[in-house]
């Protein structure tokens, strides 16, 4: 990977391992519902909008509550998702955007290819369970979420989806993880494969302060936007669009236990560690999730082939 300006010159050593799957799974939110925008969905009816499949009855009340932080239905609109699209959602953890997304596109004639944790890593057992929750969730649904691809993502795996078949491709919040693990490079060659010439990559990640040295580990959880479209570029993308849709200017990033402080993770002490149960969660509350980058790039169409004769 070439240099990068505003990178470490002394980068860390990198983990050949993939890194904390059970940060995967989604925590609940302090704060109280504030749905997307659309009215409750009739039990029984197919989601043929995105405010359509917010607002299904089948979404967990824990993830309704996110609703407000995560703005699923503009968030998904601006990164291109449309009717009948075929996407690409890299780490899905326990589905929250997989929730909205598989009805929508099944019930749309589109398709959703879940790249998930790439499993059998011996020192990362939690990778197992998060996949194989996710596969029954979705399983046992069939009739609304259609029929969901499960491939996988990691240091080894191969292609996410067939090459040059999706619209759209989808990183929400993950990142920082794949720095930590030395494949952040891989997702996005990955990502720009499996991408149709002018396909979209949408990014969702928790944005650090600007200017500096990016942590080339991303330990507290933030990543420099400008480090994230470095990546993207030298990976092909050209960035389309960049959106404060998820901006959270309460967010100072000075939090003891990185961005996980915060909701919906609340961590009260380091990683493996017993929670506190006398650790003052009311300061990190009042600031609600983090602030997030929301980034749209483009895989640039091919060019035109010459004329003949």
């Amino acid at each position: 990977m070439t240099s990068r300006p505003f990178a470490s010159p002394a980068v860390l050593p990198r983990r050949a391992v993939l890194a904390g799957a059970a940060a995967l799974l989604p925590g609940l939110a302090a704060c109280g519902p504030k749905p997307d925008g659309a009215p409750k969905k009739k039990p029984g009816g197919k989601p043929t909008t995105l405010e359509g499949a917010v607002a299904g009855d089948w979404r967990a009340p824990a993830d309704v509550a996110r609703d407000r932080w995560r703005h699923p239905a503009r968030s998904l609109a601006f990164w291109g998702v449309k009717p009948g699209s075929t996407v690409v959602e890299f780490w899905p953890g326990a589905g929250w955007y997989s929730d909205i997304l598989a009805p929508f596109l099944a019930a749309t004639g589109g398709k959703l290819y879940a790249a998930t944790l790439q499993t059998g890593a011996p020192n990362d057992p939690a990778a197992d369970q998060v996949v194989e929750a996710y596969r029954k969730r979705l399983t046992s649904r069939p009739r609304l979420y259609g029929r969901v691809e499960i491939t996988a993502f990691g240091p080894t795996s191969g292609p996410v989806a067939p090459a040059g078949s999706a619209d759209v491709v989808l990183f929400l919040r993950n990142v920082h993880n794949w720095m930590a693990a030395g494949i952040a490079e891989k997702a996005f060659r990955d990502a720009y494969a499996a991408l149709k010439p002018g396909g979209y990559l949408g990014v969702e990640e928790h944005r650090a302060a600007p200017g500096g040295v990016q942590d080339a580990m991303a330990a507290n959880g933030y990543v420099q936007q400008a480090y994230v479209i470095e990546l993207a570029k030298e990976a092909g993308f050209v960035l389309d669009e960049a959106s404060e849709l998820n901006a959270n200017p309460k967010d100072t990033r000075d939090h003891p236990f990185g961005v996980w402080t915060l909701p919906p993770t609340r961590r009260s002490s380091p990683r493996g560690q017993p929670d506190d149960p006398n650790f003052d969660h009311s300061k990190y509350d009042a600031i609600g999730e983090s602030d997030r980058m929301t980034l749209r790039f483009v895989k640039p169409k091919l060019a035109a082939p010459p004329p003949q004769g």
